[in-house]
């Protein structure tokens, strides 16, 4: 994000999100009616999103143990016509969650209704009624069987935001020292440095403009510019045949290290800045040229919910296959425990995105190829997604929402069920200000000391002239 969106360039959709932060509860609703049962299958209405910050959207959800083939059937609101036909070839696996957005074919008001009809247009599978519009979101709880109210957060394309327990997870105090330290020069970096992704003595950190910075330890707890390779200024990106300027989010690594690349989210091409262009690019940073060319690029804006330019991917990490079996993941376009052989080859893990419009994950696994596969979408219960960090020592997804949120992060781990489910909500560090930090990374288990080890934030709007922070976690 450019900084001089800063605290203060929300969108009026993320206000609204925003408003409703700290709980990730589905709220019923006196006098609104729950969906009727379908007579004859397991597919049933499960989302809608009639404004916001995303198009009019209605999300279908297949509750039964078999894949259903959806193509044909044909979604309306309260009219006849005109109507929205799923398209050839869809299909909903056990458990599988698919948004379509309707608003191209008609618009759902305040006062309105959803149905879904099998393809002869006139046998009713599934309808909701609601009198007031989406705020943001008309979900069911629990999916499939339970009724509708009011949700938290969108989350289109997964899991609803339901209780966990009794009343949820309620946020906790930091889970390392209160205290936070400045990590960088003042003013050495500037502005608009978002995602961040440490890997041994080398902190990576993508820039908003374009921009990709190889940083290097500049004493025992801050970071500096590595002077050598081209570096000293960061080096600016392009996409693939050279052209365009990625509007870089996020940065991370695979197994391989950054001598098998590193990944950058982005959200869009800065030079046509009013059109997303949500996308994972690959750059080879061996050489000493200070302009790196895309080696690789996986558009993913076609598969995703669609939201405005500028609330786009915004962070990326990486999962080693090995630890996704190992949990028992579930693959959600199988239905299926995931198997990484499905898909050849693929680099030997998973990378999950964060859109921030719709606060959502996104598990995809990206073929060398070029093509991919959408295998899960992970709902967060924050107002927005900044940042997203797999800390493989504790096995746990680092979920991080910026001043929006006042600074929530939360953790999520593979559940009994194969899902990531949120674990744990944590409030930032009490000695950190409201930052707009939208870069968070984790350190090693090397770096453990005395039971604690570092954390970094990355401050979109440079606040005090320092773009970098330091904090603790607990081992």
């Amino acid at each position: 994000m450019i900084a001089l969106r800063g605290r203060w360039r929300r969108l009026s959709a993320r206000l609204a999100l925003a408003a409703l932060i700290g709980s990730a509860l589905v709220v019923a609703v006196p006098g609104v009616p729950a969906a009727q049962a379908a007579p004859a299958d397991d597919i049933r209405i499960n989302e809608v999103v009639t404004t916001g910050g995303v198009n009019d959207s209605i999300e279908l959800y297949n509750k039964g143990t078999a894949t259903v083939d959806v193509s044909g059937w044909i979604l309306r609101d309260e009219n006849t016509s005109p109507t929205y036909p799923i398209a050839a070839g869809t299909t909903l696996a056990p458990g599988g969650f698919r948004a379509f957005d309707v608003h191209s074919s008609f618009g759902l008001g305040s006062s309105d209704k959803a149905r879904l009809y099998l393809a002869d247009g006139t046998t009713l599978v599934d309808t909701f009624t609601w009198t007031a519009h989406s705020n943001p979101s008309w979900s069911r709880c629990p999916d499939g069987t339970g009724t509708f109210g009011q949700a938290a957060t969108l989350t289109l394309g997964g899991a609803n935001n339901c209780p966990v327990g009794a009343g949820g997870l309620s946020p906790v105090t930091w889970p390392g020292a209160s205290a936070v330290t400045t990590a960088d020069t003042a003013s050495a970096l500037g502005s608009d440095v978002s995602g961040l992704y440490q890997e041994g003595s080398v902190l990576w950190a993508a820039q908003n403009s374009g921009k990709l910075w190889r940083l290097v330890p500049n004493g025992a707890t801050a970071w500096k510019a590595d002077t050598a390779n081209g570096w000293s200024a960061g080096k600016t990106l392009r996409f693939p045949g050279g052209s365009g300027t990625p509007d870089d989010e996020g940065v991370t690594v695979t197994g391989a290290g950054s001598t098998g690349g590193v990944y950058v989210a982005s959200e869009r091409n800065g030079d046509a800045s009013g059109t997303s262009r949500l996308s994972v690019l690959r750059y080879d940073v061996s050489g000493s040229a200070t302009t790196l060319t895309a080696t690789a690029e996986w558009n993913l804006t076609a598969d995703l919910p669609a939201v405005g330019s500028n609330l786009g991917l915004e962070a990326i990490t990486w999962i080693p296959d090995a630890t996704l079996t190992g949990a028992g993941f579930r693959d959600a376009a199988t239905g299926a425990a995931y198997d990484p052989n499905t898909y050849g080859a693929h680099g030997g893990g998973v990378f999950l995105v964060g859109v921030e419009g719709t606060a959502m994950v996104y598990a995809y696994v990206l073929a060398d190829s070029g093509t991919f596969t959408r295998i899960a979408s992970i709902g967060t219960g924050l107002a927005g997604v900044m940042e997203v960090q797999w800390e493989p020592q504790a096995s746990r997804l680092w979920v991080v929402c910026d001043d929006t949120c006042s600074g929530q992060h939360r953790t999520l781990q593979v559940n009994g069920s194969g899902v990531f489910a949120v674990t744990a909500i944590y409030n930032r560090p009490s000695g950190m200000s409201n930052y707009n930090n939208e870069g968070f990374s984790v350190a090693a288990a090397d770096e453990c000391t005395a039971g604690s080890k570092p954390v970094y934030w990355a401050d979109d709007s440079n606040d005090s002239s320092h773009a970098l922070r330091r904090g603790t976690i607990t081992c």
